[in-house]
C-alpha cells in the first residue's frame, strides 16, 4: 500500500482481524509537503492518514521548505497538532480532528493519524451554515493573541503571493484578454481593475501586515471544514500562523465560489451576512477592535488573489479544465464565468480598501493619488 503500512495501521487502529484497506482523499497533489492523504480502515475502525514529507519532488512554489517561518514549512501541521493549537478554537465551536497518533518514520517522513470525521462537508453546506462558521471564526480570533511559536508561518500572504508568478506577463497582453474564455466570460472593466490590483500589490501587503493580528488558519475554505455534531471541524493546518483579523474570512468567502460550491450570484449577500456574523463573533469574545480595521482586513485580503487573474489568462487555452485535486473535468465556461464575476466583486473590495485605509491612518494607495 505504499505509504500505508499494515503494521502501522494496526498499531493505531487496533489488532482487528479485519483487512486493512485505504482510499485516497482529495488534496493538492502538487504540494511537496504532502506525500498523500487516505481514509484507512482496519476491521470496524477508520482513521485518516496524512503523511508529511520533505523529499517529494515538487517544482517552484510548491516545493517543501525547511524554514519554520516559510509558508510551506513541511513539518508545521505536525507542530500545530503536537502543541494543542489545533484545538485552541474548540471553545468557540471550531476544532480540529483528534490526533490519534504521530509516527516518525525511518525515512524521515511523519505520519499523522487523525480522527475520521463523518459529518457533512463544507462543500455541501447551505449558506446559513457558512455564515454560522463565520461567527465562530470571529469569536475564536477575537479571543486570543497570536501564539509565540517559532514554527508558525510569518508574513504568509507576502510569501504566498510572491510565489505565484504564472502568467504575470499576460496582464498587459491584448491577445491574452481576447481569448474566447476570457473575452466571453470576464466582465467589462475587469482587466483595468486586476491590472491596478497587481500594480498596488505592495501597498496592499503593507496594509495587511500592519493590521491587528490573529492566530489564523490561512487555508480556510469549504473543502477544509465539516460538521461533527454542533462543531465545525477544520482540517489542513499546514499554513497556520500570524494573519490579520478578517484575513481568514477574506479567503473563505471567494474560495466558496472559485471552486463552484456557492453560485457567484449569491456572493454579495452571502459576503455581507458572513462579515456581520464574523464581527458579531468578535464582539461576543470581548474584542473591542475598531470595526473599520476589521473591514479593512477583509477587503485588503483581496491581494491574495492577485495571481489568479494572470493564471487564468495563462490557462484559458487549455482544452481540459480540472477541479481541485485534478480528479474531474469541469465546465470551462462555467469556471470562467463564475470566477470572472467573483474577481469583479473582489475589485469592489479593493476599491473599498483604498478608500478606507486613509481614514484609519494608512497612506493612500499609489495609483489613487
Amino acid at each position: 500500500m505504499g505509504n500505508i503500512t499494515e503494521a502501522e495501521a494496526r498499531d493505531v487502529l487496533g489488532r482487528s482481524t479485519g483487512p486493512v484497506s485505504a482510499t485516497p482523499l482529495t488534496h493538492n497533489p502538487k504540494n511537496g509537503v504532502t506525500a498523500g492523504v487516505w481514509t484507512v480502515t482496519a476491521g470496524e475502525r477508520t482513521a485518516v492518514l496524512k503523511v508529511l514529507t520533505r523529499t517529494k519532488e515538487a517544482t517552484g512554489r510548491w516545493a517543501a521548505s525547511d524554514d519554520p517561518r516559510h509558508w510551506n514549512y513541511w513539518l508545521r501541521e505536525a507542530r500545530v497538532y503536537d502543541s494543542g493549537l489545533a484545538q485552541s478554537w474548540r471553545p468557540y465551536g471550531i476544532r480540529a480532528p483528534r490526533l490519534l497518533a504521530r509516527v516518525e518514520r525511518a525515512d524521515g517522513d511523519v505520519a499523522l493519524w487523525l480522527e475520521h470525521v463523518r459529518g457533512e462537508p463544507g462543500t455541501a453546506w447551505p449558506l446559513a451554515r457558512h455564515i454560522e462558521h463565520a461567527r465562530r471564526l470571529g469569536a475564536a480570533q477575537g479571543a486570543a493573541s497570536v501564539p509565540d511559536e517559532p514554527w508558525l508561518s510569518h508574513r504568509f500572504l507576502r510569501q504566498y503571493v510572491a510565489s505565484n508568478t504564472v502568467g504575470e506577463e499576460l496582464l498587459d497582453d491584448d491577445a491574452a484578454w481576447q481569448q474566447p474564455l476570457v473575452r466571453d466570460h470576464f466582465p467589462a472593466g475587469l482587466r483595468q481593475d486586476m491590472v491596478r490590483l497587481h500594480h498596488d500589490r505592495e501597498w496592499f501587503l503593507d496594509v495587511m501586515e500592519a493590521l491587528p493580528r490573529a492566530f489564523s488558519h490561512l487555508d480556510q475554505w469549504p473543502a477544509n471544514v465539516r460538521t461533527q455534531g454542533r462543531d465545525s471541524v477544520s482540517f489542513d493546518w499546514a499554513f497556520a500562523g500570524d494573519g490579520a483579523l478578517g484575513e481568514d474570512l477574506g479567503n473563505y468567502l471567494p474560495d466558496s465560489v472559485f471552486d463552484l460550491f456557492v453560485p457567484a450570484a449569491d456572493l454579495p449577500g452571502y459576503a455581507a451576512r458572513a462579515y456581520d456574523a464574523y464581527l458579531h463573533g468578535l464582539r461576543e469574545s470581548g474584542s473591542r477592535v475598531d470595526e473599520r480595521l476589521v473591514r479593512l482586513g477583509l477587503c485588503a485580503s483581496v491581494v491574495k488573489y492577485d495571481w489568479l487573474t494572470a493564471a487564468m489568462l495563462a490557462r484559458a487555452g487549455e482544452e481540459r479544465q480540472l477541479d481541485y485535486g485534478g480528479e474531474r473535468a469541469v465546465s470551462a465556461e462555467l469556471r470562467y464565468r463564475e470566477r470572472g464575476l467573483t474577481l469583479a466583486f473582489l475589485a469592489g473590495w479593493a476599491a473599498e480598501a483604498r478608500a478606507l485605509a486613509p481614514q484609519v491612518g494608512f497612506p493612500e494607495a499609489p495609483s489613487g493619488r
